[in-house]
């Protein structure tokens, strides 16, 4: 499955319950399982962005589903990057015209 890094900013209302953060990472964990896919780690940040996650999904619209299901809450806003490792990256580049 493709990985998806997933940059996340709390918001006003995520900022006032920041407490209950693990348990909300708890809960994305088993909304990704639901949709097919993994949280395969997480990462509490300092700088412009507070958390940062790396997800696998079956596909970008997966992904896409995930990461709007995580944002409706009005916890957090999002910003998410498809990512290519370096067996995938050398497929992309070779396979150039």
């Amino acid at each position: 499955m493709p990985p998806y890094i997933t940059l996340w900013q709390f918001t006003e209302q995520g900022a006032a319950s920041i407490r209950d953060s693990p348990d909300r990472i708890d809960r994305i964990e088993e909304q990704f399982e639901d949709l097919g896919g993994e949280l395969k780690s997480f990462y509490m940040l300092m700088g412009q962005y507070d958390t940062i996650t790396i997800s696998e999904f079956p596909d970008d619209e997966t992904a896409a589903q995930a990461v709007l299901s995580v944002t409706e809450a009005g916890n957090v806003s999002s910003e998410t990057l498809r990512a290519f490792d370096r067996d995938a990256t050398r497929e992309v580049l070779e396979s150039m015209p």
